[in-house]
């Protein structure tokens, strides 16, 4: 059960840091309106709170947290900006996973 809320709290903070830095984008990139920026402000200090929650140590979970964020940021930028991954794409986020998973999960002793 500890595994499966760990992995929510990445996946949170990854759509925290992921959207904030989208809606601020927006705002810059777009011309946008400023609550854009704001949205995406609040969203990122949300990131910042959430990878608190996790039972391992900083380096560890930030390290981590690197793997889970290159998975949600190709599929962000599939669902939103519409551009597809490609095989390596695939690759690289199944190698990126597997790093998190023995980083986070594996026995130490």
């Amino acid at each position: 059960m500890e595994i499966i809320k760990s992995a929510i709290y990445f996946v949170l903070a990854g759509l925290c840091e992921i959207g904030g830095g989208y809606l601020i984008w927006l705002w810059l990139r777009q011309g946008r309106s400023l609550w854009f920026a704001i949205a995406g402000a609040l969203l990122l200090a949300v990131y910042g709170v959430i990878p608190t929650l996790q039972p391992a140590s900083f380096g560890r979970v930030y390290a981590a947290y690197g793997g889970v964020f290159v998975v949600l940021s190709l599929f962000w930028g599939w669902q939103v900006d519409g551009t597809a991954p490609d095989k390596f794409d695939y690759f690289g986020a199944w190698l990126m996973l597997l790093g998190v998973l023995v980083m986070m999960y594996a026995p130490r002793g």
